[in-house]
């Protein structure tokens, strides 16, 4: 199958419907926990606001945030040469700024980029890959990276993470909200409106269990979808298909690719997953990575 630049640009309007899902679950979130206080308005605002600020500061300082969990340490020209000034042809091939470099020690294969936007943009790279992988590999990797940060993908995934972060925290609010009781319900009761009110709660109950799973499916998908983005993205900046071909081929082949320093919070943003290799349908759903054997196969077939 071969990846064309329409579907490219149809995936990045999906994802943006998909984003906007993001700020209406908030809201719902935010209307329920009003109703059972006492003012469904004051909720949906305080909601909406709260996840504003939030957002304002995982914007501003998401990329930092992941690059010191990862134990990531600046590159520099006299030390990786070659990754240095790979980054820097990429870069210039892409007509974007060059992103800062950045290595992890660790033996895994795999490699992210993080920033809000090309002009604050990273591309990290772990020693594993870098012992590994031949010069046209290592370009195809870089240029899969390079692709998220000039595509925008590094700002919409970190807003996406911090969307579903949001959401996450608002229906855990909502479930001890349900548990410990709130005014507005008691006073709903007394005043007679208990049947209709027992009906939002319930439907309010069901959606704060549900909220953050539908979350993380809905990040999981974007994810999945901007990686074979990135891979069409790569080949335009290379012309080179074997390349990351043959680089995700050796990836996949890695006996231990567990990056030590890897969390949930981060996994999507790897060029292959960060975790041990989990077998069955729900881990195939919950995954952060489209099957690398596809990923390969669109490859051979540009």
């Amino acid at each position: 199958m071969r990846i064309s630049f329409d579907e490219v640009r149809n995936n990045k309007i999906r994802s943006w419907f998909l984003a906007f899902f993001f700020i209406i679950l908030i809201g719902l979130l935010g209307a329920v926990a009003g109703l059972i206080y006492g003012s469904i308005l004051f909720g949906l605002i305080l909601a909406l606001l709260f996840g504003m600020i939030y957002s304002i500061i995982g914007f501003y300082s998401g990329n930092k945030m992941v690059l010191a969990m990862s134990g990531a340490k600046p590159v520099t020209k006299q030390e990786y040469p070659h990754l240095y000034h790979a980054v820097e042809g990429l870069a210039v091939a892409a007509g974007i700024p060059t992103p800062k470099a950045y290595v992890i020690e660790d033996s895994a294969m795999n490699a992210f980029a993080t920033g809000r936007d090309p002009e604050h943009a990273s591309i990290t790279v772990t020693t594993g890959l870098l012992k590994v992988m031949n010069r046209e590999e290592l370009e195809g990797v870089l240029a899969h990276e390079m692709s998220h940060v000039k595509n925008y993908d590094i700002r919409f995934m970190m807003l996406t993470a911090v969307l579903v972060g949001i959401v996450t925290l608002l229906s855990d609010f909502l479930l001890r909200s349900f548990l410990w009781g709130g005014h507005g319900r008691r006073n709903n009761r007394s005043e007679g409106g208990g049947s209709t009110t027992l009906i939002f709660i319930a439907i309010g109950l069901v959606l704060a269990i549900l909220s953050p799973i539908i979350g993380q499916m809905i990040k999981l998908a974007i994810s999945r979808k901007r990686e074979y983005m990135a891979d069409a993205g790569a080949v335009a900046l290379t012309r080179y298909p074997p390349g990351l071909a043959n680089a995700l081929k050796k990836i996949s082949q890695d006996p231990d690719p567990l990056v030590d320093k890897a969390n949930k919070a981060t996994a999507h943003l790897f060029i292959s997953t960060p975790f041990r290799k989990k077998k069955g349908g729900m881990s195939r759903l919950f995954a952060t990575h489209p099957p690398i054997e596809d990923r390969i196969k669109r490859l051979q077939e540009m």
